[in-house]
């Protein structure tokens, strides 16, 4: 009993110790204090950043504003793993945990995992290279891995990209093995054009090129003025006539649509209607023409 009793009041005299709760206090405040150093260091390297970024007046040496923006996303994302890392450290280094001897043990335990981890390796090294070589920045509008849409971030291992109808793909970099990016150059509209066969092809070709004269004055997207190739396949019920256009990178498909609007439009103002299928039938009670010059043989 009289065991238990002495047990009992060391750990009584164990919690009531005050050097034990100021060494508690003291390691709470260091990691809250650790923490709120943490974020401020985002905040201010995020600033700094920025500023930068931004203040490029007395730069020698330019780059474009997508692979800009690109890069300061990136330069932001490794200073906030950067400090992550750091406070993580400092709080286990509060609480006593020798940092020396857990960042040996990480390195022999890292080229075991490293092993496993060459995906992830690959990932990384194929980020590095995308940007390094700019095939395609924030903002871009690109096509890889199966996914079309505008790229938002451009990570150390990812890439995200929003396609138009909303959802977001997000994609290793070590899967990106293709990229068409529409973003760099600019755009060609292909428009292809039926027109039935009773309409002289001439006439039809100056009248549409009197409609797309006038595009490039009312949409500040087409470059120059949209071409009429002429003729291009000669079909069952119609014949078809292309026009081309360059427009702003991305605007060829909005240039496409203008262009198939209007000249529909005024196409059917001029009295051409758009071609329908025909089809040839012949009553049972008329005789088969063919069938009569036979009977007559």
């Amino acid at each position: 009993m009289s065991d238990t009793n002495e047990q009992i009041e060391t750990i009584i005299n164990y919690f009531i110790n005050s050097e034990l709760w100021l060494n508690i206090g003291k390691t709470i405040i260091e990691v809250i204090a650790v923490i709120i150093i943490g974020f401020i260091a985002i905040r201010v390297g995020k600033r700094l950043i920025t500023r930068i970024f931004t203040s490029r007046k007395h730069v020698t040496i330019r780059m474009s504003e997508r692979r800009e923006q690109t890069l300061r996303k990136l330069t932001e994302s490794a200073l906030i793993y950067t400090v992550y890392i750091i406070v993580f450290m400092t709080i286990l280094q509060s609480f006593g945990v020798k940092i020396g001897a857990l960042l040996a043990g990480a390195g022999v335990a890292g080229l075991a995992i490293g092993f496993g981890a060459q995906s992830l390796v690959k990932d990384v090294i194929s980020g590095f290279f995308i940007i390094f070589e700019d095939q395609f920045a924030v903002g871009d509008y690109v096509n890889v891995s199966d996914a079309e849409g505008t790229v938002e971030e451009i990570g150390l291992r990812t890439t995200k990209i929003k396609s138009w109808t909303g959802e977001r793909h997000v994609i290793p970099n070590g899967n990106i093995s293709q990229v068409i990016n529409y973003s760099i150059h600019d755009g060609v509209a292909v428009v292809d054009i039926n027109i039935p066969y009773e309409s002289n092809s001439l006439d039809v070709e100056k009248k549409v090129e009197s409609i797309i004269q006038k595009l490039p004055s009312t949409y500040d997207f087409f470059k120059s003025v949209p071409v009429v190739y002429g003729v291009q396949t000669l079909d069952l019920s119609h014949y078809v006539i292309r026009v081309t256009a360059e427009t702003l990178p991305v605007f060829q498909w909005e240039g496409a649509r203008v262009i198939r609007k209007e000249v529909k439009e005024q196409l059917y103002n001029e009295g051409i209607e758009i071609p329908a299928p025909r089809l040839v039938m012949y009553s049972r009670k008329e005789a088969d023409p063919f069938l009569k010059v036979k009977a007559e043989e």
